[in-house]
């Protein structure tokens, strides 16, 4: 477990940059080095031993190593995955293209659908059959398994994904083939649908298993590299790793199932993101997360993320509900889009301005790297706008050349719209900032949440610079930039408890409730995933959580309703009803009187108790001194340049205020104060940026209009 004392480490391995974060006691040091997108340990190891380097520290010293990673989603998105195969039931071969039968754009008649992760030459049926209550219709046939594994075998595949239908009630069959799979295929990872998504929903879980099955070979691989060599070089330590869910999981657990991981960087950022909005005290804010391949917005009220039990990745269509891979999972809940700071720009066939999703990644990078790319990006837009100091960046780790994001600009936008080099990265900014805008509406909306009401916290080694734009096009008045923002999923890693959390089906209805199932069922949860936890967290104190997933029957989805840490009796099932009423009350605003109410599954949680900070107190404000130096900075609005303050993060005292528009550079990122905004620095060491009176009296004025 993460003890208190000791030194504790954290990297988050993203599409463009690994973030490091070296932490003892109050004292922290931070580093960014790029991604090696082949072998991302190296990366990995090449930032730990520049962080050593800093701290004057040795990897022996390390007690715990937590690690988070977009490999996994980078992997599905880019269709970079094992060779996979699916086994299932006679008939169910072609589940993952049926899908819910629905369309997500009803009237595009082009529409695109997300694409199976595995053909269909690869998805092998046998004949074997179990009935919605788990009794054998149809025995397993183990001859038609050997002919698929045969099959299997020439077709070199690496890894397999075995969905059966209401395996999630009865595995024994999956287990049967599991078993004849690891004697016929020994090289080849099996995925098996009970132990990867024990849930109703014949889609959902195939889709899960597969994706489980797709990224296994690579995750599993890297992670055994990393932790190989870690170990030789002398760490002793806990290495654990980040799961979407935001808690902590095992080497071992995240090896069998490296779908967990899907959103493991994300999830650390939100946690960064509510750990600043208690310091803060901010009860209502908006997490806003830009690194260099991705940009993500989630939710956070009174301190808290929301976690839910299914995702989409690779969407086809960037807001719409159904156009991508469905995976039931435990996730922080948010939405995210191809805009990060190494974004491709380009024009549509319309000649409209278009940005990402593609990404120019860590390899070859943006035009500005010199390491080979050509297109021109977000980065190299904000570096000829003069958002980014060509000779700091990264900690001046890597030297920026403006001619060739000129250049990249002249040849992708300005050439055929007739705009400069200036110009067209202005548009280009406007774009993306438009687009996380955009989703920040749509999240919101989604929730029953207003943007305007929330403090917006950015965090990523892109958000800073964009924030302040982002902020004007939702209305928000209240903006904080926390100190390290730059590693901020990195930093929240090392907040992260440790954690577990299993969902099963078990169907009940309340009206004949049977509470000795209920409580066999969750006692074997429980019992499932407590040894490693409790080893983990090693004499740490854990708290438990119990939760029914209900619906009104005739119903599509259920409701959370939190259950007691007690034993179940037949009178529970009174207070559940009243307790599913009184949250379907606040979703709908009304109960169906008499209506029957089922339970369709069941999930156990065990962690350590999760701590936030005590808030700080106010700062008494004063002018901040005279700026370090001036910067050219390209206002397209006005379509000119003009001179406009460069401060230096580590020179600027808590209470020190000063006015856009301004940039405040250090070593992992620098944020664009418009001139929207005030800005000063908090107790906690953030810049805070507050909306000028005159604005928010002028969008006021525009909102009644």
């Amino acid at each position: 477990m993460m003890a208190k004392q000791g030194i504790r480490l954290s990297a988050d391995v993203g599409g463009t940059f690994t973030d490091l974060v070296l932490e003892q006691g109050k004292t922290r040091w931070t580093s960014k080095v790029l991604t090696t997108p082949s072998r991302p340990e190296e990366g990995v190891l090449t930032g730990i031993t520049k962080i050593l380097g800093l701290a004057g520290k040795t990897i022996g010293e390390i007690n715990t190593f937590v690690h988070g990673t977009t490999l996994a989603t980078n992997a599905i998105i880019e269709r970079r995955g094992a060779k996979t195969a699916l086994i299932t039931t006679d008939g169910f071969r072609d589940v993952v293209e049926i899908g819910t039968e629905s369309r997500y754009d009803q009237y595009e008649l082009a529409l695109v659908r997300p694409k199976p992760l595995v053909e269909r030459p690869f998805r092998f049926t046998v004949r074997e059959r179990m009935d919605a209550r788990g009794i054998e219709l149809l025995p397993l046939s183990e001859e038609d398994v050997s002919a698929v594994a045969a099959e299997i075998k020439d077709a070199g595949i690496e890894s397999v994904g075995v969905s059966f239908l209401h395996a999630y009630v009865n595995p024994a069959h999956e287990v049967r083939v599991g078993a004849l799979l690891a004697e016929l295929l020994p090289d080849v990872t099996v995925s098996l649908s009970h132990e990867v998504s024990p849930e109703i929903r014949e889609y959902e879980r195939t889709s899960t298993t597969l994706a489980n099955a797709y990224v296994q070979p690579l995750i599993s691989g890297y992670l055994k590299r990393l932790d190989d060599a870690l170990r030789d070089l002398g760490f002793t330590g806990f290495l654990c790793l980040m799961t979407s869910g935001g808690g902590l999981s095992s080497v071992e657990s995240a090896r069998r199932f490296p779908v967990r991981l899907v959103e493991s960087g994300p999830a650390g950022g939100s946690i960064f993101a509510a750990q600043i909005a208690a310091l803060l005290n901010e009860p209502k804010v908006l997490a806003f997360d830009m690194g260099g391949t991705t940009a993500k917005v989630s939710l956070i009220h009174d301190f808290q993320s929301e976690t839910v039990r299914s995702f989409e990745v690779d969407r086809a269509a960037r807001f719409l509900k159904g156009s991508g891979l469905p995976l039931r999972i435990p996730v922080i809940e948010m939405v995210e889009i191809g805009a990060g700071g190494g974004s491709i720009a380009g024009l549509d066939l319309l000649k409209r301005v278009t940005v990402g999703p593609e990404s120019a990644s860590s390899v070859p990078g943006p035009a500005c790297y010199g390491r080979g790319g050509t297109e021109a990006t977000v980065t190299d837009a904000d570096l000829v706008l003069g958002l980014i100091d060509p000779d700091a960046f990264a900690g001046g780790t890597i030297q920026l050349d403006v001619s060739k994001s000129k250049a990249a600009f002249e040849k992708t936008v300005g050439d055929q719209l007739s705009l400069d080099a200036e110009m067209s990265a202005y548009a280009v900014y406007e774009m993306v900032c438009e687009n996380m805008a955009s989703a920040a509406r749509v999240h919101a909306v989604e929730r029953g949440a207003v943007t305007s009401q929330h403090t917006v916290i950015a965090f990523g080694g892109a958000a800073p610079l964009h924030v302040a734009r982002v902020a004007d096009k939702i209305g928000a008045n209240r903006v904080v930039v926390p100190p390290n923002a730059g590693v901020g999923s990195a930093v929240g890693f090392l907040a992260a408890p440790i954690s577990y959390e299993v969902v099963r089906s078990g169907y009940q209805r309340l009206d004949s409730f049977d509470p000795e199932a209920a409580n066999s069922l969750l006692d074997d949860i429980a019992a499932e995933i407590r040894g490693w936890v409790e080893t983990a967290a090693n004499g740490a104190p854990l708290v438990q959580k119990r939760v029914a997933y209900m619906r009104y029957m005739g119903q599509g989805h259920e409701i959370a309703v939190e259950l007691p840490n007690a034993f179940l009796t037949a009178n529970a099932a009174n207070d559940f009803r009243d307790q599913f009423e009184a949250a379907y009350k606040i979703l709908f605003k009304r109960v169906i009187p008499n209506a029957a109410i089922e339970v369709m599954a069941w999930s156990v949680s065990i962690s350590t108790i999760p701590t936030l900070p005590d808030a700080i107190d106010p700062v008494e404000l004063t002018d901040a001194p005279a700026a370090t130096a001036s910067k050219r900075f390209f206002d397209g609005r006005a379509g000119v340049a003009i001179e406009i303050p460069l401060y230096r993060r580590h020179e600027l005292k808590p209470g020190q205020r000063f006015s856009g528009p301004a940039i405040v550079s250090e070593a992992e990122t620098s944020t664009f104060v418009s001139d929207a905004f005030d800005a000063w620095i908090d107790a906690a060491g953030a810049i805070v940026m507050q909306r000028k009176q005159r604005q928010i009296l002028s969008q006021t004025v525009e909102q009644a209009a």
